[in-house]
């Protein structure tokens, strides 16, 4: 493995720095980097090989983490309710872009992907952060997503500043992602 492996004091500070990390999800391996760093992303997307248009999932570990990259409110109080309900857990919700959001995390779409984690691991290192990360499969597109740390493709890691300490959450599968205006799913 040549990205050195990575506690959450120094996972944050790559963040901080532009930087992009592996890191243990709910079900798989995730790339993250910082979602407002344009550079950062740009590189995430090269790094994956994955188009920008597409779109990227948000994870943060409380709602607050959010705000300004999708309006919450602009759901109906029921749609809310069972958003919210539905976190921390592994469920992510398309959700509106807010107005000022970077249009590189939405890609051609009208809305983020989002969801408040329950790993453990997530949580701190958004905690630490203070904000939001990218939360995309660790694998080049098209490819298999790794359910382990040493299942992480090396030309993967020969290109990352990092990867976290920890494994995943055991999910049998990645987090459902639906429709947070329709309750559609997309992904189940």
């Amino acid at each position: 493995m040549s990205a050195p492996v990575l506690d959450i004091a120094a996972a944050a500070a790559i963040l901080a720095r532009g930087g992009v990390i592996a890191y243990p999800t709910e079900a798989v391996w995730g790339l993250g980097c910082d979602p407002l760093d344009h550079n950062a992303v740009a590189r995430l997307l090269q790094i994956k090989q994955r188009a920008a248009d597409k779109g990227l999932i948000l994870v943060a570990s409380q709602v607050q983490q959010l705000h300004g990259l999708v309006d919450l409110r602009s759901l109906p109080a029921a749609r809310l309710q069972v958003v919210q309900a539905s976190w921390p857990g592994p469920h992510s919700w398309v959700v509106p872009v807010s107005p000022g959001a970077p249009a590189w995390i939405s890609g051609q779409h009208r809305g983020i992907a989002v969801r408040i984690s329950a790993h453990p691991t997530v949580r701190a290192l958004c905690e630490a952060c203070g904000h939001a990360l990218v939360s995309t499969s660790a694998n080049l597109a098209g490819e298999p997503a790794a359910r382990r740390r040493d299942a992480l493709d090396p030309r993967l890691l020969q290109q990352l500043d990092g990867v976290m300490e920890g494994e995943t959450g055991g999910a049998a599968r990645p987090s459902t992602l639906a429709d947070a205006l329709t309750g559609a799913a997309l992904r189940i």
